[in-house]
């Protein structure tokens, strides 16, 4: 038997349950395996709590929307148990990254072997299970803003799972970057390599104090009105501005929005193809991956809620 959390109806952290079911056999080009760490994101609550925009029919899959009422867990890491047919290049006990992951929120997945890429042996299963969606969203930004070394940055929400990644990211790149946060994050922020903000009233007038030669790009990981609206006054180009999240103000703005929906850019051949670079990274130390609290599987409506609760800072993993 396995093990997998499942949304009863459209709702908040108290629909999920834990539901029994048959441990899972690979299909042809299939594998099975055991999770041993899944990332929680905040897809995964706005899925099934009804928040979540409008898809492209053809990036329904890519988004998890492939089931009436959604699958959680896009992102995972484990041991591979058992293999179908027609699968080569991996074999049984093999340590593996699964991305895009389809229902991780589990004891097993099932993933085809092309979700797969090798666990560096020097990642926890907490940070290699958790890294792909954050990590890959944040190379997304910088690829879709083109920032190049020796440019400043703005990052709103650097202290977030995602902008934690861009922070480290953009500053391996060699730009400058300004990153907004609550002071309590701060100090992290500088360890980072990042020059941090406070957000609220006069963000644009701490930015130039900073950054007194100006802003070439900004990356909104927050999606609030300051954001926008700071970002489109201190960036001349807002086609080097890119948002990953936010209201209907955003379109029309000439910004680059990056999702799921529709007028939007999903990325999703430049994000597969920087997943191997991406562990090799953080193998290397070369990006951190914070890990602001666990839980165990069962506690999945406890992890969401302290997610929604934005009480920690990093990234949210699920231990079967």
């Amino acid at each position: 038997m396995s093990r997998v959390i499942r949304p009863r109806s459209f709702g908040g952290p108290e629909v999920l349950e834990v539901v029994d079911v048959d441990t899972p056999e690979p299909g042809p080009g299939d594998v099975v395996v055991r999770v041993r760490a899944a990332g929680v994101n905040p897809l995964d609550w706005k899925l099934y709590g009804g928040a979540f925009h409008d898809v492209d029919d053809d990036e329904k899959e890519e988004a998890g929307l492939s089931d009436e009422l959604p699958a959680l867990g896009m992102d995972a890491a484990g041991t591979i148990v058992s293999i179908g047919p027609d699968v080569e290049g991996v074999a049984v006990g093999d340590d593996v990254i699964v991305y895009p992951a389809h229902a991780a929120y589990a004891d097993h997945v099932v993933a085809p072997v092309a979700s797969l890429i090798p666990k560096p042996a020097a990642l926890s299963w907490e940070e290699a299970g958790s890294l792909m969606i954050a990590g890959l969203t944040a190379a997304h930004t910088l690829e879709a803003t083109g920032l190049r070394a020796g440019q400043s940055v703005l990052v709103h929400g650097g202290a977030g799972g995602v902008g934690l990644m861009v922070v480290q990211l953009a500053t391996n790149l060699g730009a400058r970057v300004i990153a907004t946060a609550a002071p309590r994050n701060h100090a992290l922020l500088r360890e980072l390599g990042a020059t941090p903000v406070a957000y609220g009233p006069g963000l644009a007038d701490r930015v130039r104090e900073v950054a007194p030669d100006g802003i070439d790009a900004a990356i909104d990981t927050v999606g609030t009105d300051e954001a926008l609206d700071v970002s489109l006054t201190l960036v001349a180009d807002p086609t080097r501005i890119a948002s990953i999240t936010g209201s209907d103000r955003r379109f029309g703005t000439g910004i680059r929005l990056l999702g799921y929906g529709p007028g939007q850019d999903a990325g999703t051949a430049y994000r597969l193809s920087f997943r191997e670079r991406l562990a090799e990274l953080a193998a290397g130390g070369e990006v951190r991956v914070v890990i602001a609290e666990t839980f165990a599987l069962a506690d999945a409506a406890a992890a969401h809620r302290f997610g929604q609760a934005g009480s920690g800072t990093g990234k949210i993993v699920l231990v079967p």
